[in-house]
């Protein structure tokens, strides 16, 4: 921007400078006008690139706050999963618990059984021979 600004104080000062010939009075006109549309072209074409560099940015940013959204998501799904299978093995451990101590209530009832109708068999024989 600066050299822009230069070159067109040079071409104004030559221009000035040398007016006493009709065509070098034309021709320094001539420069500029060209150093002007020169000088405007390039800042249109330093707005677009900016424009175009906010434009990227911000698709960068949401792409960005796009993947964070579904990583968070695909975190609470396996932080779901996760407690959906403790509280399924915690429900086979506790089934397995109730049918341990079930057998073993069985077991107990089927000895006392045992032990009780031996006691009964030992008295009978105790009875009948006497």
């Amino acid at each position: 921007m600066k050299r822009v600004v230069l070159s067109l104080a040079l071409v104004a000062v030559l221009g000035l400078s040398f007016t006493s010939c009709r065509e070098t009075a034309e021709k320094a006109g001539d420069a500029v006008e060209n150093a002007a549309d020169a000088a405007g072209d390039a800042v249109e074409g330093a707005a677009d690139a900016a424009g175009d560099a906010v434009e990227s940015a911000a698709d960068a940013v949401g792409d960005a706050a796009e993947g964070a959204v579904d990583a968070a998501g695909n975190a609470v799904d396996n932080v779901k999963d996760a407690a959906g299978d403790a509280v399924d093995s915690a429900k086979d451990a506790a089934g397995n618990a109730v049918d341990n101590v079930k057998d073993a209530g069985k077991d107990a009832v089927d000895s006392a059984k045992e032990t009780g109708k031996s006691a009964v068999d030992k008295a009978a024989d105790k009875v009948k021979g006497l």
